[in-house]
């Protein structure tokens, strides 16, 4: 199956607060807003490059499909 047509579940693991500007933006822009939330995204290059910002902060699980 190819990359475009996989989904990654991304699920925040800790909380922005006390973190960069930024990197709760990042947050905000996958869609998640507190340690639990769980989003199912496309994996697209965007996706994975948000992902890689906010690493220490977020899980991640490729759901195929």
């Amino acid at each position: 199956m190819a990359a475009d047509a996989s989904k990654l579940v991304v699920q925040q693991i800790h909380s922005g607060i006390g973190r960069p500007q930024r990197q709760r933006a990042t947050l905000r822009g996958l869609g998640l807003r507190r340690p639990g939330h769980e989003r199912v995204l496309a994996n697209t290059p965007q996706t994975r490059g948000m992902i890689a910002k906010v690493a220490h902060l977020v899980r991640v699980k490729e759901e195929q499909g």
